[in-house]
């Protein structure tokens, strides 16, 4: 029998929670006309007005929004809200260019931490537990919106932040931590240090950990409950939306993320038309806000590749349910015509026996030919085998990756320990070309 943190809300009939999310729509369209010159321009461009949305279906003909639109706004030009309302201010890390800026209102915190707390409920986790919150705090959202998540559900948080790794493996053992959020290769990572240390995370009182913030495979998940312990949960959130807890797995089933549309409309476009692609397809995901006041955004473009259900789960939840990300459709490897995300080659090489789950794509161009050499660090038994054998592994890496991708690589193995380990996002490829 699932829990609910909100239950009435939670497992809307469809019928009920579409005619809901029409009215906030509206709502949120009339807000944005008025508030925020870029929409009102850009309505006025898509010759659109809000009053002629009569349907879910007319979103489509809304237009686009983008993170070079908001770069284009900075600081604060696409807030709907006035300063004096704004209690809380977060920015993206983003790799080029100016950050994107967040805004919320004191509403808007409550919401951010009833949906992180109705996150947490659907990964498993209970008031009584004590959550190890690992993400980052400061302008990224992770660790504050699991914070105000865990303190709105009522569990003990612990807000150690990145970084320390060492020292967040002694808090967890000595304070009995059941919960673990982080990305989900520091968790690895934390796994690896603290089996350096003749320590088990197995043996401690972990049961559940929450991870997002990069995209990971079925493969890694398995590798990160067999090396913790625990039940690894997929989480979603990007800071423009509103930060953590857009989408989470339910406990009950791990099959997809319950994307919470009664905050959030999302669709699926084909990346290169922006049209709708069906469900179950993959695509890139779209988001509509309808209850953000301090930047509400009308169908941004995430560039995150996913696809999603609206068939009910197992759990009771009516929300929709999107899949595992395999990547975005901005950060795609085109390698001489075909695409590679990194979580593609990611899962085979979690398949390979004598392999880490540790690994770094590095794409040149030579010859005017793309070229591409995959490192990835082997274990201590491995690497001390003969040269013959760690050829015979390189060629069968090649070979796997060729087969199920299409692409042709070079596959240098590494020394443990040698691939540069990451508290936050990893990084996984290093694009040399100049494209």
């Amino acid at each position: 029998m699932a829990t609910y943190f909100n239950e009435e809300f939670e497992t809307l009939p469809r019928a009920v929670l579409e005619a809901l999310q029409l009215k906030r729509l509206q709502m949120t369209l009339e807000r944005v006309c008025h508030h925020v010159p870029f929409y009102k321009r850009s309505f006025e461009t898509a010759n659109v007005r809000p009053d002629q949305l009569r349907s879910l279906d007319d979103v489509r003909r809304l237009p686009f929004t983008t993170k070079q639109d908001m770069r284009d706004s900075y600081p604060y030009g696409l807030f709907a809200a006035p300063m004096e309302d704004i209690v809380r201010i977060h920015a993206s890390s983003g790799t080029t260019g100016k950050p994107t800026v967040v805004g919320y209102t004191r509403p808007d915190i409550e919401t951010w931490s009833e949906l992180m707390a109705r996150s947490f409920v659907t990964a498993g986790v209970h008031k009584g537990d004590i959550i190890h919150n690992a993400y980052g705090y400061g302008l990224f959202t992770g660790g504050l919106g699991a914070h105000y998540g865990a303190e709105k559900l009522g569990a003990s948080v612990i807000p150690i932040s990145g970084g320390n790794t060492k020292r967040q493996i002694m808090i967890m053992q000595d304070f009995g931590s059941t919960v673990l959020t982080c990305t989900p290769s520091y968790s690895l990572y934390l796994a690896e240090e603290a089996q350096a240390e003749g320590l088990d995370m197995r043996t401690g009182k972990l049961r559940v950990g929450i991870f997002g913030a990069e995209p990971w495979s079925e493969a890694m998940r398995s590798e990160i409950e067999a090396n913790l312990g625990l039940d690894a949960i997929d989480i979603y959130g990007l800071s423009e939306i509103m930060g953590p807890g857009v989408a989470i797995e339910c406990i009950e089933a791990k099959q997809g993320l319950h994307i919470w549309e009664d905050h959030f409309i999302p669709e699926i476009i084909n990346p290169e038309t922006g049209e709708w692609v069906a469900d179950g397809e993959k695509g890139e995901l779209v988001i509509t806000t309808i209850t953000k006041q301090g930047i509400p955004l009308i169908r941004y473009r995430t560039r995150d590749i996913t696809s999603i259900t609206r068939e009910q789960c197992v759990c009771g939840r009516t929300h929709a349910r999107i899949a595992r990300m395999s990547g975005r459709s901005d950060d795609m490897l085109i390698i001489r015509g075909v695409n590679v995300f990194p979580s593609q080659i990611e899962s085979i090489l979690v398949r390979v026996e004598g392999v880490e789950p540790h690994y770094l794509l590095i794409v040149d161009r030579k010859d005017n030919l793309d070229t591409l050499e995959v490192q990835v660090e082997v274990n201590e038994g491995i690497f001390s085998d003969e040269i013959k054998v760690l050829q015979a592994l390189s060629r069968q890496i090649e070979k796997e990756i060729k087969d199920m991708l299409g692409v042709t690589c070079t596959v240098k193995l590494v020394e443990p320990k040698t691939i540069q380990r990451s508290e936050g996002k990893a990084k996984r490829v290093q694009d040399n070309r100049k494209l």
